[in-house]
């Protein structure tokens, strides 16, 4: 049985309007980028102890080589270093828990940062501490990938979005919203870290 452990866990997107955080060919668009929002993101990761992410996500920033990360994939049974990477773990769900993976990589304690993709920001929604998610305004992304698989048959309707947004999904897995923090008022972007504070529904 494993040992007890004290992590934290934090998750991080930026989305569009209808909760998209990648067009319908799984790429982060340009109308998805904000000079605020990457220093944002880089600021924080470089707070975490691991970052985890799926085999087509990853952060690309100048401290990426150096930090130490969990790669989600069916690739493999369990567990397994990652050849390309001696920072990096190979981790399949089905095989491993989240904990035997981080007693792996030698953090069992740590402060975990989760950068996506849709299936890896779902896998942690009834364990997220915070999530701390972006709006991009006036940014549409019909087809694309959602946040969160939840996410599902939104549609423009006017200018308002008509379906199961993000924050939806938050809600019912036990968090609350903090206040919004402005990243660049001239191009009204914001971010609202959820908060854990309750059992999910």
């Amino acid at each position: 049985m494993p040992l007890p452990t004290s992590h934290q866990i934090e998750g991080y997107a930026i989305v569009s309007e209808d909760g998209m955080l990648a067009d319908e060919n799984g790429v982060m668009p340009e109308s998805l980028k904000f000079d605020a929002d990457r220093a944002y993101f880089e600021r924080a990761l470089d707070r975490v102890d691991l970052v985890v992410h799926g085999a087509h996500s990853n952060e690309r920033q100048p401290h990426s080589p150096s930090r130490r990360r969990l790669i989600v994939t069916r690739r493999i049974p369990a567990i397994a270093p990652d050849p390309s990477n001696g920072n990096a773990l190979l981790w399949n769900p089905a095989g491993a828990s989240f904990e035997e993976a981080l007693s792996a990589v030698g953090t069992p304690n740590a402060r975990v940062g989760v950068v996506g993709g849709p299936d890896v920001f779902g896998m942690f929604l009834d364990r997220y501490d915070f999530f701390h998610l972006t709006r991009a305004p006036n940014v549409w992304l019909p087809g694309g990938r959602p946040v969160f698989p939840q996410v599902v048959g939104s549609e423009v309707a006017g200018s308002a979005v008509v379906g199961r947004t993000p924050e939806d999904v938050l809600a019912c897995h036990g968090l609350e919203p903090d206040e919004r923090e402005v990243l660049d008022g001239l191009k009204n972007l914001a971010v609202v870290s959820w908060r854990r504070t309750a059992k999910p529904k």
